[in-house]
């Protein structure tokens, strides 16, 4: 089957939130929240080390909207199902189809953490991997730095797979990082 043709539910909803694909539209919260966020992402996002202006993050919403149909990756946002605020950004990316992996990625608003908000939304993300697109690798990567980030597939039972030794640089100071890999099968 084409994975364009794999139906995907409009809402994944959990005890305190609800995850829906990014719709155009969102930008404006997503823009907002990055704002608010950013000292807190810079170490850890390069998206939070340049300008970018509403239109920019709108635009590339509204890339990923684009993906998000046909399939190429699958970026969900994350809402307080009591409130309806956006909080935060997760999904499922570099998917590789044929072999059926799939790698987790998150954040979440600095007004958020704490909560267990993304141990949540990840238990939901890998509920749909594995029941509804059959995955048989799910991966997270995480700066071996970035501690809060590399609880969370600790906390749910993945296995460190390994320290990728200078896999990337920093998204702030551009220095060499170490990655490690998580997996789930």
């Amino acid at each position: 089957m084409k994975p364009i043709l794999i139906d995907l539910p409009e809402t994944i909803e959990t005890e305190r939130l609800v995850l829906r694909p990014c719709m155009p539209g969102d930008g404006k919260d997503v823009y907002e929240s990055i704002q608010r966020s950013k000292d807190a992402f810079k170490p850890w996002m390069v998206f939070a080390n340049k300008e970018q202006s509403l239109e920019e993050v709108e635009a590339g919403v509204r890339e990923s909207y684009a993906k998000y149909i046909l399939r190429e990756d699958l970026r969900l946002h994350i809402y307080l199902k009591e409130t309806n605020e956006f909080i935060g950004s997760t999904g499922l990316h570099s998917i590789d189809w044929k072999v059926r992996v799939f790698e987790i990625g998150y954040w979440c608003d600095s007004a958020h953490t704490g909560n267990g908000y993304i141990t949540e939304s990840t238990k939901a993300l890998i509920k749909l991997a594995k029941e509804t697109l059959q995955a048989n690798r799910i991966e997270i990567r995480v700066d071996s730095t970035n501690i809060k980030s590399r609880a969370i597939p600790e906390k749910l039972g993945f296995s460190l797979d390994g320290l990728l030794k200078n896999e990337t640089l920093s998204a702030d100071t551009q220095e060499l990082r170490d990655i490690c890999l998580y997996s789930l099968t």
